[in-house]
């Protein structure tokens, strides 16, 4: 197995674990946050699609689904256009709610699919390119697309456990 194969594969078992924690719930239980500090699966969800889109894009050259594909519009948030969710206060989490889940996972769907055309097309010697200097040492290619991998993880994990919460309290 190369190891693109393997990110693949990680990439994927992302979209099934979003698919899974968004699956069934509807606005109500998407949008609550446990806590006035805390975030919602909405949030999480399109807060960890939007690193992939901007993080993927960027090391690609690619531009972002988010304003390619009207996912932008589509979510109506009264936020800045290039907005990742990175810092958010609880005031600006309050700001993302949707309507449906189909909305969220059709947007993580689009970035999935531009995610797997780039990784697709990777080389072993694609890893080792240096795609942001602002670090010392300059993050890799493939330092930056583990880095996504990790974040997207925890935070499908943290909505799966928002999800268990939610259905918890009104068993």
């Amino acid at each position: 197995m190369h190891a693109k194969d393997i990110l693949i594969e990680a990439y994927a078992r992302i979209r099934e674990e979003v698919h899974a924690t968004v699956e069934g719930l509807g606005p109500d239980d998407l949008n609550t946050r446990p806590s006035p500090d805390s975030n919602s699966v909405s949030w999480l969800i399109w807060h960890l699609t939007r690193v992939q889109d901007d993080h993927i894009a960027d090391a690609f050259g690619l531009d972002q689904v988010w304003l390619t594909q009207d996912w932008q519009k589509r979510f109506n948030l009264d936020l800045p256009r290039h907005d990742t969710g990175y810092g958010h206060s609880a005031a600006k989490v309050a700001k993302v709610r949707v309507d449906s889940g189909d909305l969220l996972t059709g947007y993580h769907d689009a970035v999935h699919e531009q995610t797997l055309t780039a990784l697709r097309g990777l080389t072993a010697g694609d890893l080792e390119r240096i795609v942001d200097e602002r670090w010392d040492p300059p993050v890799t290619l493939g330092v930056r697309l583990v880095s996504v991998l990790s974040d997207d993880l925890q935070h499908v994990g943290q909505a799966a456990y928002v999800r268990g919460l939610l259905q918890s309290a009104d068993a």
